[in-house]
């Protein structure tokens, strides 16, 4: 393995994509903190012990951690459903970072990489679809409604009847300049910073004695004091559905920023040691009063667009951000709560994945329907209920295909004598149409997808023949239930009198057959290993 060196040029990179992730996660992590719950500073603590732990112990080396968009919803969600206090919020944090380290340590991680895209697509466009509905309210200058996007959809027609134009008219001056930062000034001044800057300073210096729901509220100084965990049984029993459920919403979302990052840098994460850092993060996160966070897109995007190409510019950027939180305390709670929504407005539509709603049309459509299934129940049900229920959609809809591919490999054709035997037997007194022997080939690989359909498939009717060849020739894997329907085929051709001979059976699909004793009414002399080995016990079976 090649020694990396690490160069002046390398940290120089760092050092700005470092800074620059700092300052793009500076607002985004505030206005987190605020949606989950938890207030500003837990946003802020979360952004700075997720972002170092999981940089110094995780398996991605430009991925920036911190909060995001589903774990700030799913933290939401246990604030208000799940959690009597906030230290029990901050447990069911910790127990998910434990969660993610055995997913680690049990070797898990690579799996996540085999989510369909479709299922991928529907949850992140749901929890964009949470994100906008929620902050309306805000937006507005209405407190956020308890209760998710349904409990805020309720809220609306009081909402709109009682509109504070103060309060819109800084959320609207926010998303707008989030939106419509100039290109030339973004090197200088990220969108997202500009947008806080701006949406401050209009709500302090002009708006600040109209606004209804006011700044973000106090922000503690200084570092943050350490918080045990919750050890009652009690609570901890009924804390576990909602850690497994987000234990693996962060998996995902993090294991999916790593294949962007390796996408964009050209290199191949660690999966396994990326869950394990993603997870001490999450303890140290919970352990310091921060909210739990994964793997940020957009941050790593800017880190790698700045030069950051190792675990020292996520190092970096947490320190900064530190060093924020130790001298930025008070300026911070100057900040509107309308500002932070005209933010995550814009974070929520960022999430929305509209490369992929702007090819509907071109979708198949199974896949239309799995993304459209897991966007619905993101939105309207749960996190873990939508991902689940997508991935068994996703696998219902890939069982078809793969079916159909199955199916077209299977050849099932009868014989002719005078074409499939030498010798006496294509003799002048052979009937030119007869055809005694009849052949099914099974081709390629043979699953659960196919096994209901493959006896009706084959076209091959035994009771027409005298001898049946199957051939596995050319097949590279048979399941248990495609297993079971050779073994009825066998079945049913015993029963006509019609004899069996199994040609080229070996490698996984033999031993597949063998592990059920699929084969064990055909007699050890009906094995055959090749074509002409099959003529000659056809010929003897024939002539008994």
């Amino acid at each position: 393995m090649p020694r990396v060196s690490y160069s002046l040029e390398t940290f120089r990179g760092d050092i700005f994509g470092g800074v620059t992730s700092a300052v793009v996660g500076l607002p985004v992590a505030l206005a987190f903190g605020v949606a989950s719950g938890l207030g500003a500073a837990a946003g802020l603590y979360g952004a700075i012990a997720v972002g170092f732990f999981a940089a110094v112990f995780g398996g991605t080396k430009s991925q920036i951690s911190g909060p995001t968009g589903p774990m700030s919803v799913a933290m939401a969600v246990i604030v208000t459903t799940h959690a009597d206090s906030i230290t029990e919020a901050l447990t069911i944090a910790m127990m998910a970072g434990v969660i993610q380290i055995l997913l680690g340590a049990l070797r898990i991680g690579r799996f996540v990489s085999y989510t369909p895209y479709s299922v991928t697509s529907g949850f992140m466009s749901g929890i964009g679809v949470i994100i906008i509905l929620i902050q309306t309210l805000p937006f507005l200058g209405h407190k956020s409604a308890e209760g998710g996007p349904l409990a805020a959809i309720r809220e609306w027609p009081e909402a709109f009847s009682a509109v504070n134009f103060s309060a819109v008219g800084i959320a609207l001056a926010t998303l707008v300049v989030g939106v419509a930062w100039p290109a030339r000034f973004r090197q200088y001044l990220p969108p997202t910073l500009a947008a806080l800057v701006v949406g401050t300073a209009l709500g302090v210096l002009w708006l600040s004695d109209t606004l209804v729901i006011g700044d973000i509220g106090p922000v503690p100084r200084g570092l943050p004091d350490f918080s045990l965990p919750t050890f009652d049984p009690g609570f901890l029993a009924g804390a576990a559905q909602p850690a497994i459920t987000l234990a693996l919403l962060g998996s995902i979302d993090s294991l999916l920023t790593s294949l962007i990052a390796d996408s964009m840098t050209r290199t191949q994460h660690n999966p396994n040691k990326e869950l394990v850092g993603q997870g001490i993060g999450n303890v140290a996160a919970g352990l310091f009063g921060g909210l739990a966070g994964a793997g940020a897109t957009p941050g790593t995007v800017v880190n790698l667009r700045a030069g950051g190409r190792t675990q020292v510019s996520g190092v970096l950027r947490a320190l900064i951000l530190l060093a924020l939180v130790l001298g930025l305390g008070p300026l911070a709670e100057e900040i509107p709560q309308a500002v932070l929504a005209g933010i995550l407005i814009k974070v929520g539509w960022d999430i929305i994945d509209w490369r992929f709603l702007t090819r509907l049309l071109r979708v198949q459509r199974e896949h239309l329907l799995v993304m459209v299934i897991t966007l619905g129940l993101t939105v309207f049900l749960d996190l873990v209920s939508a991902v689940a229920i997508g991935l068994i959609a996703a696998g219902m809809a890939s069982a078809r295909q793969f079916e159909r591919l199955q199916l077209d490999s299977v050849v099932s054709v009868p014989l002719l004598d005078r074409s499939f035997f030498t010798g006496e037997e294509s003799g002048d007194d052979v009937d030119a149409f007869s055809a005694r022997v009849g052949l099914v080939r099974l081709r390629g690989s043979f699953t659960v997808a196919s096994s209901n359909k493959l006896i009706s498939t084959i076209s091959v009717d035994i009771r027409d023949h005298e001898v049946v060849i199957l051939d596995f020739s050319e097949t590279g894997y048979v399941d248990d239930s495609a297993a079971l329907v050779v073994e009825q085929l066998v079945d049913t051709a015993i029963s006509q009198d019609t004899e069996v001979i199994v040609m080229g059976l070996r490698g996984e699909a033999q031993q597949s057959l063998e592990a059920l004793n699929v084969l064990e009414r055909v007699p050890e002399d009906r094995f055959a290993a090749n074509i002409d080995e099959a003529r000659e016990i056809a010929q003897r079976l024939l002539a008994m």
